[in-house]
């Protein structure tokens, strides 16, 4: 049991999770309470929850000291991720008129590897091996 914890990708499932969450209860929170338009909400709950992705993807998942360089490269990990999550969501609501509450979760599962390849060429760098 101790073995699965040391794989990166079962602990970048389990940050991702928990991002998802964070980005979920934001989203929900800019449409419902403040009612922004969802796109909208979207992009903003994605990038708030961007930061913290960050921070547990360095300590948690590759277990690196995170950086202000790595810092400023890891929003590129993001740029696949927000634009098929984007237009997912988009295609979805506004095309399959889908349920504008469930429709951005389902549109970010779709760039998971995506991330996941581009965060550990970004945060595990040949220093932290």
């Amino acid at each position: 049991m101790l073995e699965i914890w040391k794989q990166p990708l079962l602990r970048f499932i389990i940050v991702g999770v928990l991002n998802t969450l964070h980005y979920y209860l934001l989203y929900l929170f800019f449409i419902h309470l403040l009612g922004l338009n969802y796109l909208v909400a979207h992009i903003l709950a994605f990038l708030i929850s961007m930061i913290g992705s960050f921070f547990m993807n360095s300590y948690f998942t590759y277990q690196t000291k995170p950086t202000l360089k790595k810092f400023f490269q890891f929003p590129l990990t993001y740029v696949v991720n927000i634009s098929v999550s984007t237009s997912s969501a988009y295609f979805f609501v506004s095309i399959l008129n889908w349920d504008k509450d469930i429709s951005p979760l389902l549109a970010s599962l779709v760039a998971i590897p995506f991330t996941f390849i581009v965060s550990k060429k970004i945060l595990k760098t040949q220093n932290d091996i």
